[in-house]
């Protein structure tokens, strides 16, 4: 889900994902709409049972054509019972079937309008069969091409009064054919993808429509949904056929809408984006676009309408075949991506803090406090005990309550508000890009320093002015030290809800952040206020000045990282 986030590319179908896949009959252009209705009907693979149409969309709105008109498939079926048939090729675009009427074999044949145009050598005028001259040619087209202007999917219906059944391939029967006449589906946009649409510019992300629909109607339903604004950004299938890999990945970015393509026109698409470097999301549902969807970064299945094979080498599968469902598992991508990165890096400023802790204090901590005035007996420079500022223990305590939990609450951040109007992050960015890196730094940083601060105060406040016993560990210096580092990193956990934007901004709560502070404040009182507890840890117990001090130092991790982000924006607008 987290590449999805990173998608710059969308390459979706059109039927079903645009749009609704409810297909109706809303046109015809025909002499006989009797026969053109007939034999859409016949010419389908839709099953009817009682008032119930079962099949592909475009097939059922054929056999719903008929029945508007009286004629039921299954009584058209007994009439004129199926003897043979040439089933739907992708390649052929087209599809046939072979009936006994009154002894005769009749022929119907189904498709798209240009191929099964170009097959025909008649035309059927409502009475009698006529050559189909270049005039009445012309007027079909320009009917088609009205058809498709206003976005509908056109269907040509042509047919043989007397075919043959014997036949090893279907070029041999779907040959000089009578036209019989058009119809104009239309299958409406889904309301929500205009806004999907929108989201995707906003968001850097270019949305690809393909289809195997007529230019046309391809482009009409483009301009409707804001992909192209006008036909320079469409392209055929026959018009990628003839473009060499090299023509075609020099111009790849200007096209946004393919038209009449091929299952393997899918795989050249991708292959070219990934050639500009782009992470390229593509959809698919048959057979056939399945190795379209295994070459793209991340393969989308029709969870619908999809064959088994295409969901099984997809990586993901949509239940609703919806385009704006992927735009949100974008969302959801970069939200989940989001928050590995806010865990690791609220873990590893916390961790850092924790090493430089042990580091300083170790080595440079009996410099520190001696600055301050403060000495061991006999003037000697403070060392061993007496200059542990945390215990294995205490640095333990930390990292399985005061890490653990923030760290998951960090995982169930709702996503920010500028989350998809901002540029999709480079496929090859590490995990410290974007200034992670630098964050975790002066983070660890802070917390170190106010870490120290704390015990100085607290070692300074126990000795009183007085030199302090060698090899005596102070306890209260320690007690502030691990309050302040424990309550900080709880603090800082909140920082972390994002790395730019002001935490008083952000438009949601992240109840389980307030949770894990009251889990662990609860926790930490305990262990510092229980006397048996406290004592395994060698802990103080505290005085109200004190425990406010610890507490004061530690909320100051907010107000100094939100100093920072605020300078970290403003050079970032100045760039």
């Amino acid at each position: 889900m987290e590449t999805l986030g990173c998608a710059q590319i969308i390459c979706s179908d059109k039927t079903g994902t645009l749009t609704q896949n409810k297909m109706t009959v809303v046109e015809e252009f025909t002499k006989d709409k009797k026969l053109l209705a007939q034999g859409m009907s016949l010419c389908t693979d839709v099953k009817v049972e009682g008032e119930e149409v079962l099949g592909e969309p475009t097939e059922v709105a054929l056999v719903n054509y008929a029945l508007s008109m009286d004629m039921n498939k299954n009584d058209l079926q007994a009439s004129y019972p199926r003897v043979a048939e040439a089933p739907f090729d992708s390649g052929r675009k087209m599809m046939s079937t072979l009936h006994t009427i009154e002894g005769k074999t009749v022929q119907y044949t189904k498709g798209a309008p240009d191929v099964v145009l170009s097959l025909c050598t008649k035309y059927f005028d409502g009475e009698k069969v006529v050559d189909l001259t270049d005039a009445l040619r012309q007027e079909i087209m320009a009917a088609n091409k009205a058809m498709a202007d206003k976005a509908l999917r056109v269907l040509c219906l042509a047919m043989k009064p007397e075919a043959t059944t014997d036949f090893a391939e279907p070029a041999e029967i779907e040959q000089e054919l009578v036209f019989v006449g058009l119809t104009g589906l239309i299958d409406p946009v889904r309301p929500e993808v205009k806004d999907a649409i929108v989201e995707c510019n906003e968001a850097g992300i270019r949305p690809i429509m393909i289809t195997g629909d007529h230019r046309d109607t391809a482009v009409a339903i483009a301009k409707e949904l804001g992909i192209i604004s006008d036909e320079s950004g469409s392209l055929t299938g026959a018009e990628l056929s003839k473009m060499s890999d090299e023509e075609f990945d020099a111009n790849v970015e200007k096209y946004s809408v393919y038209a009449r393509v091929q299952p393997e026109h899918k795989t050249r698409i991708v292959n070219a984006w990934h050639k500009k470097g782009m992470v390229t999301a593509m959809t698919g549902d048959g057979v056939n676009d399945a190795p379209s969807i295994k070459s793209a970064d991340i393969g989308i299945g029709m969870g619908i309408t999809g064959t088994d094979v295409t969901k099984n080498v997809a990586d993901m599968v949509l239940s609703d075949d919806n385009f704006a469902t992927i735009v949100s598992a974008v969302g959801e991508g970069r939200r989940i991506y989001d928050n590995i990165r806010k865990a690791i890096q609220f873990l590893l400023s916390s961790n850092l803090s924790e090493v430089l802790i042990i580091l300083i204090g170790t080595v440079f901590m009996g410099l520190i406090l001696k600055s301050f005035g403060v000495t061991a007996a006999g003037g000697a420079l403070l060392a061993g005990t007496a200059t542990t500022v945390l215990l294995p223990t205490h640095l333990l305590w930390i990292n399985l309550v005061t890490d653990c939990f923030p760290a998951l609450a960090l995982g169930l951040e709702k996503e920010e508000p500028n989350i998809m109007k901002r540029m999709p992050r480079k496929s090859t960015d590490g995990i410290f890009a974007q200034g992670m890196g630098i964050d975790v730094l002066y983070q660890g940083l802070i917390v170190t320093v106010l870490t120290l601060a704390a015990y100085v105060i607290g070692y300074i406040d126990a000795a009183g002015g007085q030199p302090m016993p060698e090899n005596e560990t102070c306890k209260m210096a320690m007690t502030m030290a691990f309050l302040t580092m424990s309550m900080c990193e709880i603090f800082h956990s909140f920082n972390m809800r994002s790395q730019r934007q002001s935490i008083f901004k952000l438009p949601t709560q992240n109840w389980a952040i307030w949770g894990s502070m009251v889990l662990s404040l609860l926790l930490t009182g305990l262990v510092i206020e229980i006397k048996p507890i406290a004592n395994l840890f060698n802990f103080y117990n505290l005085d109200v000045k004190h425990y406010l001090i610890a507490m004061g130092l530690a909320i100051s991790i907010i107000p100094i990282v939100e100093i920072v982000k605020a300078i970290q924006r403003a050079a970032s607008k100045n760039k």
